[in-house]
């Protein structure tokens, strides 16, 4: 009873193990490479709580390799070659039996620490599993993320919270002796944002402060149990995603005021500047776009900015930029311009170039009409001459719809202009 639920009921097998059927089910991109002992270097990114350790000790048991652990939080350099020398002594020469060392959030490692990884990944000395719940686009040193395969953990869905309610019922030494019934389950998964670790821990805390042989699990109880418990901002939990939703909602819908709270209670939990700063970022473009494209170019200068100064300075450049994006006209055309064109790729395939459009680097190319007719559109009046640029088939299909703003209701006008009613613009 000492170690909390979520250790004690943790999956040792790969059949025990719940959701990421993408990565470890019958034809999951993981699946075959498990079971066949041969695993790359990986980092795993996705929410807390998603079994990223979890399915890291699973590979390290299903191949019988020699398994290491640090955390980002609490190791150095020094820690880090320490259990380098001691993976080489154990890995010997088998490369494919080469020791396994899982690093948890990969991302608080600094340069220097994401360096010494390098060459004991490079050589096959270790098999490095990192895990991370930051982009590790924007966290993990360029030459490091090059010698690993990156597999995207996806949030656990309420079917999967749900079976780890029962897995933990029916498996748990202690547990399995009560007599629990789940008569309502939307206040755990609540409370639990999508956390499986949270979720166990809070059912735990629930089923403990029952002394009654039938415990009935209510919304009504757990909320009495657990509500006053929850912290202000905690930076890996539910209050994490729940704040930084609301910080975007307010400045989708421009509003400074709940841009600049929401803001503030990012800044007072010790929030990453960076992490801001790039939401901001995605937000300019997928929000405001060219309403106002002036606004892309504040959120890259402010993540450049911050990234530079760090707190506590930095706190006023995300405020000016904040307001700056709430304040801003909106539209989201270019976002669904892309969705658009991207569900026409899936739902059409590999339509072939129009050949007018083709390169043509060769003589058979040219022979065969490659670019033959197409129109060099300087050559022309207005720097304009109408000409197909769709595959056939996609003939007159709007992808691209300007949205109601000053901005691009002139894009508009010079699109009909151009295109006359080719795309009901």
């Amino acid at each position: 009873m000492e170690a909390p639920l979520a250790e004690r009921i943790r999956p040792q097998k790969l059949e025990d193990y719940i959701s990421q059927s993408h990565l470890v089910g019958p034809s999951g991109s993981l699946t075959q490479q498990i079971a066949k002992g041969i695993i790359p270097s990986l980092i795993f990114w996705g929410p807390p709580g998603t079994g990223k350790t979890t399915l890291a000790q699973i590979i390290a048991q299903e191949s019988k390799r020699p398994f290491y652990i640090l955390s980002a939080i609490n190791s150095g350099v020094k820690d880090i070659r320490e259990v380098i020398e001691k993976a080489k002594q154990s890995g010997g020469l088998f490369t494919s039996r080469n020791p396994i060392l899982f690093i948890d959030e990969i991302h608080r490692f600094s340069k220097s620490q994401q360096d010494s990884l390098l060459a004991a990944v490079e050589k096959g000395w270790i098999t490095l599993i990192g895990a991370t719940t930051e982009n590790p686009s924007f966290e993990v040193i360029p030459a490091l993320l090059s010698r690993c395969q990156v597999y995207v953990l996806n949030a656990f869905t309420k079917l999967d919270l749900e079976s780890l309610l029962e897995r933990a019922m029916k498996t748990d030494t202690y547990l399995s002796t009560k007599n629990i019934i789940l008569s309502e389950t939307e206040a755990l998964l609540r409370l639990s944002g999508g956390d499986g670790r949270k979720l166990l821990n809070i059912f735990e805390l629930v089923v403990n402060a029952s002394n009654e042989d039938e415990i009935n699990i209510t919304n009504d109880l757990v909320f009495s149990l657990v509500q006053q418990n929850t912290v202000l901002y905690d930076k890996t939990g539910e209050q994490h995603y729940d704040i930084v939703s609301a910080f975007i909602k307010s400045i989708r819908g421009s509003d400074p005021n709940g841009a600049v709270y929401w803001l503030a209670r990012m800044i007072e939990g010790g929030e990453d500047v960076k992490f801001i700063a790039r939401r901001m970022l995605i937000l300019s473009s997928e929000d405001i776009g060219n309403a106002n494209p002036t606004a892309f170019i504040m959120a890259n200068n402010t993540f450049q900015a911050v990234a530079t100064i760090g707190y506590p300075e930095s706190r006023i450049i995300l405020s000016q930029c904040a307001v700056y994006l709430a304040t801003s006209p909106k539209s989201n055309a270019s976002y669904l311009a892309i969705g658009t064109a991207q569900q026409l790729v899936k739902q059409t395939g590999d339509l072939p170039v129009p050949i007018h459009l083709r390169n043509a680097p060769t003589k058979l190319m040219k022979e065969l009409g490659y670019g033959e007719e197409y129109k060099y559109a300087h050559d022309y009046t207005n720097n304009f001459a109408e000409q197909e640029f769709l595959p056939e088939g996609l003939s007159n299909n709007p992808i691209y719809i300007p949205g109601n703003n000053s901005r691009e209701n002139i894009t508009r006008e010079f699109l009909k202009n151009r295109w006359k009613n080719k795309y009901g613009y």
